[in-house]
């Protein structure tokens, strides 16, 4: 059982000192790590790390943009045995965006020991992704709908999965996943070690964990979440088909230094950016994107060079951009916690900083709701295109 699994534990001399906080990794990890510019591990990361690295099984309550690709994927890099061809370990990821992060990370992670990650979602040729498949991956990033296509033709077998990770599992219940969810867990030994993560635990959640996780360690991490009481907050009420002809309109009334563009999907991300690209300088970041070009985008947009970057939810959480003038929700975030951390980019270290919210047509559920949130401190833009 112990070689189906691909689990590998190195000795003493394969380790070295604790640069990264008070955890002992291997060198090549260290090396990664360094490599994507961690310096110190998250609270998430330095709970559940050594935890996974002990064989336990996890539920990590952690919101979006707390470390947790690190916190399951470290010990992951650092106990699967890269030499063997069959598959180790599964990460069950809701969206398309995510399996494309979380298999990036954990490429970067990886790469110094020879792990390989395969990410098999939706949108995509499946011809392609069974032509990785046959190559042999250790790892697999999988959004639900896809992976049960793989297994109906028979491409992806789970007999050999140590590891299961559930990422984000409140969304992939929001989705209406979870049947999946656990039409999937049943196909994959039980001997296997399982890690759940979730922003909120709802009572399905509850009992998910509960039907698949052994003895589990739970362990709650209360991110804070920005501030967005120094934000200048304005929503701006306008029709779908008159959005780019407003934001052309701010961007000549107001002076905006850095300005970030938030879009709900990559597309309409590069879509805008071709709009906005013919007459000024603009960037665009998401998670379809290489890690070059995303990284060649945020060193632009750092260097003022382009002033303007388009993006998805990608530059809401987790990356350092201090200087950003400006917010601008062209699309309407999801809930208001994205809307939060979507504005809450701006107006850091002491900076003023300007939000604005552009809502259509279809946007007027969740204007109230930002507005029962937020009270008087959002405001109707003095910019009206209704007239």
């Amino acid at each position: 059982m112990k070689e189906a699994i691909s689990i590998s534990t190195p000795g003493a001399s394969a380790r070295t000192a604790p640069p990264f906080g008070g955890l002992t990794l291997r060198p090549e990890t260290l090396q990664a790590i360094h490599r994507l510019g961690w310096s110190d591990p998250t609270p998430i990361q330095a709970r559940v790390i050594p935890l996974l690295a002990a064989g336990r099984d996890v539920i990590g309550q952690a919101q979006t943009g707390s470390g947790k690709t690190g916190a399951y994927g470290i010990p992951l890099v650092e106990r699967l045995n890269p030499t063997t061809h069959a598959l180790a370990a599964l990460i069950l990821v809701p969206t398309r965006e995510l399996a494309l992060q979380v298999t990036e990370d954990l490429q970067a992670l990886g790469r110094p020991r020879g792990i390989t990650v395969t990410a098999v979602f939706g949108g995509q040729p499946i011809e392609r992704q069974v032509a990785a498949l046959r190559r042999g991956t250790t790892i697999v990033v999988a959004t639900p709908g896809r992976l049960l296509d793989h297994l109906q033709r028979r491409t992806i077998a789970l007999q050999t999965v140590a590891v299961a990770v559930l990422d984000e599992a409140d969304r992939m219940l929001d989705m209406g996943f979870l049947p999946d969810v656990s039409r999937i867990l049943q196909q994959i030994p039980t001997a296997r070690q399982t890690a759940l993560f979730s922003a909120t635990m709802p009572p399905a959640i509850r009992m998910l964990a509960q039907r698949f996780l052994r003895q589990p360690v739970w362990v709650g991490i209360e991110t804070p979440v920005p501030t967005v009481d120094t934000v200048e907050q304005y929503y701006l009420e306008v029709m779908e088909e008159d959005k780019v002809k407003a934001l052309r309109r701010l961007l000549a009334q107001e002076t905006m230094p850095s300005a970030l563009i938030f879009r709900r999907t990559k597309h309409r991300a590069d879509r805008l950016a071709r709009a906005l690209g013919r007459d000024r300088p603009v960037g665009v970041l998401h998670g379809g994107m290489r890690q070059e070009a995303r990284l060649q985008a945020l060193g632009a947009f750092t260097r003022r060079q382009t002033p303007l970057l388009i993006t998805t939810n990608v530059a809401s959480r987790g990356l350092d951009l201090p200087e950003v003038s400006h917010v601008i929700n062209f699309d309407m975030p999801e809930d208001v916690d994205t809307y939060i951390h979507r504005v809450g980019r701006t107006a850091r270290a002491g900076r003023p900083g300007t939000a604005i919210t552009f809502v259509g047509q279809h946007d007027v559920e969740m204007l109230d709701q930002l507005q029962k949130q937020l009270g008087p401190a959002l405001r109707r833009h003095p910019l009206n295109l209704y007239r």
